[in-house]
C-alpha cells in the first residue's frame, strides 16, 4: 500500500512517502479501514520531531485524526460490517494501547489496521474530511467550552491562537452559545477571516498589547467590581500571554486551558486568582460523548470544520510544512 512513513524522527522532508508498504492484516478482533481523509494536528508534528520520554516505535504511520470505511473483518468481529464508515478514536479507551498514529500505525496511509474499539459509526450525512477534523482538535474544544467551561450567552468570550484548528472551533462554539467574540490572530488576512467565521471583535496581538487592548475596550476590572474586561479567556498557548490572560478578566472570570503551544511553564501572579476570584479551569482531550455531539452539531449545520486545504499523500512533508510554518487556517486535510 501507499504510505508516509518515518523510521528516525527528524525535521522538515523527513517523512518518506512509499508505494508498497506491506498491507495490513487484521487480528481477530481488528478491522482494516480504508482511509478516506486525515487531518493533521500539532501532535503529529511532535511525533516527527520525537518528545522526550515518549519511545515511539519505528517505522511509524503517523496520522490520528482519520476517517474511512471498512473493508476487511478480523474473524472474531460480529458487530461491524465491510462497507461501514468509521471515524478512528485514536484513544485507546479501553485496553490503554497507546494512541493510534503514535504507538499504533495511523491514517496517512491508504489502509489501517484497528481493534474495533476505536471504532465510532460515521453517520452519512457527515463528509470524511470533515469527520476527520473532530476528535482532537474540534472534541478538544467542545470539551473546553461546554463540557468543562459551560460558557453562556451574553459573555465576553477572548480566545487566543483563534486561527487554528481549535481556535477556529472554539469561535463557532462560542458564537452558537450567544457569547460576544474576540479572536486574536498574527495577521490581517486571518482575523478577516475570523470575522467572516462570527467574531465580533478582533485583536492582531503583534500590534496591539493584550492588556492595553481590552482596557481601552471593555475597561480595567476592578476588584469590587464584576464588570469590566472580559468574562472568558481561552489561553492554549501559555507562556508570555499567560500573566496578561489574567489582568484582563474581571472578579469571577474563568480562564480556559487545554494546552501549552507556547510555554508549559510561564510565570505566574497569583494575586490576581484569589483577587479576583478567578477560576482557571483546565480541560484535557475529549470523550467519547464529546464527538457524539459534534456528529449532531456538524448535521444540524450548527458547525462546520475549517479547512484550509487539502494535501494528496504524496505531498504529506508539504502539508507538514504548512502547518509548521503557521500558514494555515483551520485545518490542513491528507487525502490519501
Amino acid at each position: 500500500m501507499r504510505a508516509a512513513v518515518i523510521y528516525e524522527h527528524g525535521g522538515p522532508g523527513s517523512i518518506k512517502y512509499e508505494t508498497h508498504f506491506p498491507d495490513p492484516v487484521p487480528g481477530p478482533h481488528d478491522v482494516v479501514v480504508r482511509v478516506r481523509a486525515t487531518s493533521l494536528n500539532y501532535h503529529d508534528l511532535f511525533t516527527r520531531r520525537g518528545m522526550p520520554g515518549i519511545k515511539v516505535p519505528m517505522p511509524c504511520i503517523m496520522g490520528i485524526d482519520f476517517a474511512g470505511e471498512i473493508v476487511e473483518l478480523g474473524s472474531a468481529v460480529r458487530d461491524w460490517k465491510i462497507g461501514e464508515r468509521v471515524l478512528i478514536d485514536p484513544v485507546d479507551w479501553v485496553t490503554n494501547g497507546g494512541l493510534i498514529g503514535e504507538m499504533w500505525h495511523g491514517g496517512l496511509a491508504e489502509f489501517c489496521k484497528l481493534p474495533t474499539h476505536h471504532l465510532l459509526r460515521l453517520p452519512d450525512d457527515v463528509a470524511y474530511a470533515d469527520a476527520a477534523c473532530l476528535p482532537v482538535a474540534y472534541g478538544t474544544a467542545l470539551r473546553m467550552m461546554y463540557t468543562i467551561g459551560r460558557v453562556k450567552a451574553g459573555e465576553k468570550v477572548l480566545i487566543l491562537g483563534a486561527s487554528g484548528g481549535v481556535g477556529t472551533c472554539c469561535v463557532q462554539l462560542a458564537k452558537l452559545a450567544g457569547c460576544e467574540v474576540i479572536a486574536c490572530a498574527s495577521s490581517d488576512t486571518k482575523l478577516e477571516r475570523l470575522k467572516q467565521l462570527g467574531a465580533d471583535h478582533i485583536l492582531d496581538y503583534t500590534r496591539h498589547k493584550l492588556t492595553d487592548w481590552v482596557y481601552e475596550r471593555f475597561g480595567k476590572p476592578r476588584r469590587r467590581q464584576f464588570t469590566n474586561g472580559v468574562d472568558v479567556v481561552v489561553n492554549f498557548t501559555g507562556g508570555d500571554t499567560w500573566v496578561p490572560s489574567l489582568r484582563i478578566l474581571h472578579r469571577q472570570g474563568k480562564l480556559l486551558t487545554c494546552g501549552a503551544t507556547a510555554g508549559f511553564d510561564p510565570k505566574e501572579d497569583i494575586r490576581y486568582i484569589w483577587t479576583f476570584e478567578l477560576q482557571v479551569l483546565g480541560s484535557n482531550g475529549w470523550m467519547r460523548e464529546d464527538v457524539e455531539q459534534l456528529f449532531e452539531l456538524v448535521r444540524g449545520r450548527k458547525l462546520k470544520p475549517v479547512i484550509d486545504r487539502t494535501f494528496a499523500l504524496d505531498h504529506v512533508n508539504e502539508a507538514f510544512g504548512a502547518l509548521e510554518n503557521r500558514e494555515v487556517f483551520g485545518k490542513v486535510v491528507v487525502l490519501p
